[in-house]
């Protein structure tokens, strides 16, 4: 199994902040990865910096063998990264199908990739011509995570996919994730330790801004002490 993306000793400032003190992780084709660690660890500086929407001072993020640290956010999104960012960036005001047909790169994506996002999202089949503003939170993350299956992108990187959402709908999404680990490859942050738990093959606990602990999320669901020292979730 190869490695897609590689992370080496990554630093991220905000302004004068400094949120990433050294994150370094690999992520393995066709698997889930899961990001874990306490609120404000720096997770999601971490997927905002492989999409170069905060861009690392230090460290290297290769991607299929190429650099892309310092390269803009939308040449990064091209090489074939999409982002669902945690606030399910939507067009309220658009359709669903206004909103799949917008994240197009190239002419008839969507329409090669209709039936199996309908296959993966089967409500929004039926709300194909709703606003997206009339979408429930759950249906509106759907099509977020949709939006980047349009696309031929071969890494899907998901900020917090289940954050607010009933728990049925949070099965249906984790079945969503799941299905789309067969097709590509997918680096998430989740919160929600039962949703990694049951979704992610791989996982890397960062805190305080520092990769501290990585390996096979089997392993880490069978210590529940190492889950309560940097998660507090056991």
């Amino acid at each position: 199994m190869g490695i897609v993306l590689q992370l080496e000793n990554v630093h991220t400032f905000i302004g004068q902040y400094h949120i990433l003190e050294g994150v370094s992780l690999e992520v393995p084709e066709k698997s889930i990865t899961v990001l874990l660690g306490r609120n404000g660890a720096g997770k999601t500086t971490t997927l905002r910096s492989i999409m170069g929407l905060t861009p690392p001072r230090e460290g290297r993020i290769v991607f299929r063998g190429q650099e892309i640290q310092g390269k803009r956010p939308f040449h990064i999104a091209q090489l074939g990264i999409g982002y669902v960012p945690d606030y399910r960036a939507i067009f309220r005001q658009l359709t669903v199908a206004e909103n799949l047909r917008l994240a197009e790169r190239k002419p008839g994506e969507l329409a090669r990739k209709l039936d199996l996002i309908f296959e993966i999202f089967p409500d929004l089949q039926r709300l194909y011509h709703w606003p997206g503003g009339q979408l429930s939170g759950g249906q509106q993350q759907m099509l977020a995570v949709a939006r980047a299956l349009v696309p031929d992108n071969s890494l899907l990187l998901i900020d917090e996919p289940s954050e607010g959402l009933a728990p049925v709908i949070v099965e249906q999404m984790m079945a969503a994730i799941r299905s789309l680990s067969d097709r590509t490859t997918v680096l998430l942050v989740e919160q929600n330790f039962y949703v990694a738990s049951h979704l992610a093959d791989q996982y890397v606990i960062i805190e305080d801004g520092r990769s501290v602990q990585n390996g096979r999320m089997s392993e880490l669901v069978s210590n529940p002490e190492l889950v309560n020292r940097y998660l507090g979730a056991a």
